[in-house]
C-alpha cells in the first residue's frame, strides 16, 4: 500500500512546503509551519465528467433591481456598496466581542420579516442562539436556527431549505468529511470557503461567512480565503469602548473607501448617523496639544480630534506613542518639524492619540498632527473654534488634498468658525459660494503656526 503523502503548510499565509522550515519564506513568519495532508487532488480516473464551457455575450446578460437586498442597516448597505449582492460571499473578521455576530443577528432582525434566512453556527447550540437572539429583540418567522460543524451536511441543507440568505458563524469551525486535518487548519478553511462560494454562485444565495482573526490582528486562516470571497469586512475598535468601526478591506460590487460607524449598546449595535458629533463630543476645556482634522473616508468627510502630549523625558531614548495614526509617519512630522522649523524633540516623549477609536490613514491629518505636537511642545493652545486639514511634504511646505469643499461645509456645519487649508487647495472652492466659515491659506508649517496665534498676514476668503 502506498504511503501517504505528507505536507507542511504555513498556517499564516497557506503556502506549502515538502519538508518543515522553522521560517516561512513567503510571509516571513517564525514557527507557522505544520504538517498536514494534501488537499484532494481534482481529476483522475474518479473525477466526474466536466461539463461544457458556456459562454453569454455581456450584452445578453441583464438583471434587475432585486440585485441587490437592503440589510435594514444604512450603515452598512453604505459599506456594502449600496446593499448585499445576490451570490455574493461576504467575510466579517474582528476582535473577540467586538460585535460580529451581533451584527449578523440584528440583520436577521431586519431582514427576516421579508426573506427566508438560515443562520448555521459551529461554536453555539440553537438554544443558546435563541437566548442571544431574545436579548437582542430579534424574533422572525423568516429565521432558521441550525448548529452544525460539516461542510458538506450545510451544503445539502442550504439546497433542500433553499433559503434567501445565508450566515455561516465560524468559518474556523466547518471542517469537511473529505479532510482528515482538525478544524480550523489551513486545508479545511481553504477548502469550505471554496466550497461555501461554489453554493452561492450556483444558487445565487448571499452568504455571511465570520472568521476568526490572528494575534497580528489580521483574518486568520490562509490569505487565499480573502482572495475567494467577493468582499471582505473587517470591524476595528476598542471592545472596551462603545463605538465600532466596519471597514470595507475587499468589495467587488463597491468602493473600499466606505466605512459604518456603530455604538455598542445593552441591546446591540446602533448606527451613528453623525460621526463627526460623535467624535468630537467629549472635548473638554481648550488646552494645549489638541486639534481637530477632516478626515474624509469614502465620500463621508469626518472630524476627529488629535492629541498630542509632549513630555520631558527621564529616559536616554525618549518614547514615542502614535494610536489611531501611522508610527513611522509620526517620526516622519517630528523629523520635518525639528529641521525646517528649529523646535527640538529630541529630549521629550510624544504621545499621539486619535480620540474615539478612529485611525487616520490618509495624509491629510498631518498638518493637524503636527500643529497639535507645536502646541503640546510650546503649551501654546489652538483656538477651539479651529480646523485644520493638509498634507506636510519633507521641505515643510503644507500639499493640497482632495474633498476640499466637503470638509470646509462639515465644518462649517459643526459651528466651526475658522480652517486652516493648503493654499493650493483654494481652486477647489467656488469664489460664488457661501461657506459660513474663515478659511485660511497656508503654504508651509511657519504660516500655519502664525495662523493659529492670529498673525493676520496670511491669506484669507
Amino acid at each position: 500500500m502506498a504511503k501517504t503523502k505528507t505536507v507542511f503548510v504555513c498556517s499564516e499565509c497557506g503556502q506549502e512546503y515538502s519538508k518543515w522550515n522553522g521560517r516561512c519564506t513567503a510571509c516571513g513568519s517564525w514557527n507557522t509551519i505544520e504538517e498536514a495532508e494534501p488537499a484532494p487532488v481534482i481529476g483522475g480516473k474518479s473525477a466526474a465528467p466536466l461539463g461544457e464551457l458556456k459562454f453569454s455575450p455581456i450584452n445578453d446578460i441583464s438583471y434587475d433591481d432585486e440585485t441587490r437586498y437592503s440589510t435594514g442597516i444604512s450603515e452598512l448597505d453604505r459599506v456594502l456598496g449600496g446593499g448585499l449582492v445576490k451570490g455574493s460571499l461576504v467575510l466579517i473578521g474582528g476582535d473577540p466581542g467586538i460585535g460580529k455576530s451581533t451584527l449578523l443577528l440584528q440583520i436577521c432582525g431586519h431582514m427576516g420579516g421579508q426573506y427566508n434566512i438560515l443562520y448555521v453556527s459551529g461554536e453555539e447550540s440553537e438554544r443558546q442562539i435563541k437566548l442571544r437572539a431574545d436579548r437582542l429583540g430579534v424574533s422572525n418567522s423568516g429565521l432558521m436556527l441550525a448548529s452544525g460543524n460539516n461542510c458538506e451536511s450545510i451544503i445539502q441543507g442550504v439546497k433542500k431549505a433553499k433559503p434567501d440568505i445565508v450566515i455561516i458563524d465560524s468559518i474556523q469551525t466547518i471542517t469537511s468529511s473529505g479532510i482528515s486535518s482538525s478544524a480550523g487548519s489551513v486545508v479545511q478553511v481553504r477548502e469550505c470557503t471554496n466550497a461555501f462560494m461554489h453554493l452561492a454562485k450556483s444558487e445565487e444565495i448571499p452568504i455571511f461567512i465570520v472568521s476568526h482573526v490572528n494575534k497580528d490582528g489580521g483574518i486568520a486562516g490562509p490569505k487565499i480565503m480573502e482572495h475567494i470571497v467577493d468582499t471582505v469586512l473587517y470591524f476595528e475598535g476598542d471592545k472596551q469602548l462603545s463605538y465600532r468601526i466596519l471597514r470595507a478591506i475587499k468589495n467587488r460590487f463597491g468602493s473600499t473607501n466606505e466605512i459604518g460607524v456603530f455604538r455598542m449598546d445593552d441591546d446591540g449595535l446602533q448606527e451613528v448617523a453623525n460621526p463627526s458629533e460623535m467624535m468630537l463630543s467629549g472635548r473638554s476645556a481648550p488646552v494645549s496639544g489638541s486639534a481637530v482634522v477632516c478626515t474624509v473616508e469614502g465620500t463621508r468627510p469626518i472630524l476627529a480630534e488629535v492629541q498630542a502630549l509632549v513630555t520631558k523625558s527621564t529616559l536616554s531614548a525618549p518614547r514615542r506613542v502614535a494610536t489611531g495614526f501611522d508610527y513611522n509617519r509620526l517620526y516622519m512630522l517630528l523629523a520635518v518639524l525639528e529641521k525646517r522649523t528649529g523646535f527640538f524633540f529630541g529630549g521629550v516623549d510624544v504621545y499621539v492619540n486619535i480620540v474615539g477609536g478612529l485611525r487616520l490613514d490618509e495624509p491629510a491629518a498631518d498638518l493637524a498632527v503636527a500643529l497639535a505636537l507645536y502646541s503640546g511642545l510650546c503649551d501654546k493652545i489652538i483656538p477651539d473654534k479651529l480646523m485644520v486639514f493638509g498634507e506636510v511634504g519633507l521641505g515643510g511646505e503644507v500639499r493640497a488634498v482632495s474633498h476640499v469643499r466637503e470638509r470646509v461645509k462639515e465644518g462649517a456645519r459643526l459651528g466651526f468658525e475658522r480652517c486652516i487649508i493648503p493654499k493650493q487647495s483654494f481652486s477647489s472652492l467656488s469664489k460664488s459660494e457661501s461657506y459660513g466659515i474663515q478659511i485660511i491659506g497656508v503654504r508651509t508649517l511657519e504660516q500655519a503656526f502664525r495662523a493659529i496665534n492670529g498673525d493676520k498676514k496670511e491669506n484669507n476668503t
